[in-house]
């Protein structure tokens, strides 16, 4: 055997170590996303109904204005209790994203989808933290209204018409973890059942 053919032969095991090295950390990664996914389903169907909650009471405030008496107190509750709930999402958004940035990842690819899921819940919390503020504001506004005699009844918070705007064209959240998970599928052959063999996630 020639000293080319020994360099071609070593160079092919180096690679394909590598290459095994990637895809056991790939089936570890997509491990460690089907266990969240259920609890990033939770999260996203409360954020789909908050988010789509809140815009239909924004409509309803700007159809008929802040309201009188008990509407108006009635509207600063609600305003605060969406704003808890916000709070509540972004918190949930907040912590999967942690687990996430804690995954010993090493793999230029995988940390390249990391990066990604990152990005995009960092940009939904962004979301969010506006709502909580916005929805916060129009609270503090609502008992200003039942304190001033100058109110009339058919004006309404600034912030009613920034919700409304931000939330107009609100589809849901994607589901991104199962689209990672998909891509790891694709990317590594990875079968469904390499996934159900991990230790739980905490």
């Amino acid at each position: 055997m020639t000293f080319r053919v020994c360099c071609v032969i070593a160079a092919a095991l180096v690679w394909t170590g590598c290459g095994a090295a990637e895809r056991k950390e790939a089936v570890s990664f997509g491990q460690f996303l089907t266990q969240k996914n259920a609890e990033f389903a939770a999260t996203n169907a409360l954020e789909k109904d908050l988010l789509g909650s809140t815009k239909m009471w924004c409509e309803s405030i700007i159809a008929g204005g802040s309201g009188h008496g008990k509407d108006l107190s009635g509207n600063a509750e609600s305003a605060k209790e969406l704003a808890q709930s916000a709070s509540l999402v972004s918190t949930q958004l907040g912590q999967l994203r942690q687990s996430l940035f804690d995954q010993p990842l090493h793999k230029e690819n995988l940390e390249s989808i990391r990066a990604g899921l990152l990005a995009q819940l960092m940009k939904r919390q962004k979301m969010l933290q506006e709502v909580r503020t916005n929805l916060t504001g129009a609270a503090d506004n609502f008992i200003g209204f039942s304190q001033s005699r100058a109110y009339t009844g058919d004006s309404y918070p600034a912030g009613i018409d920034k919700l409304n705007s931000m939330l107009g064209g609100y589809k849901g959240p994607d589901d991104l973890l199962a689209k990672a998970i998909a891509e790891l599928k694709a990317t590594y052959k990875i079968q469904d059942a390499e996934f159900g063999k991990a230790a739980p996630v905490t």
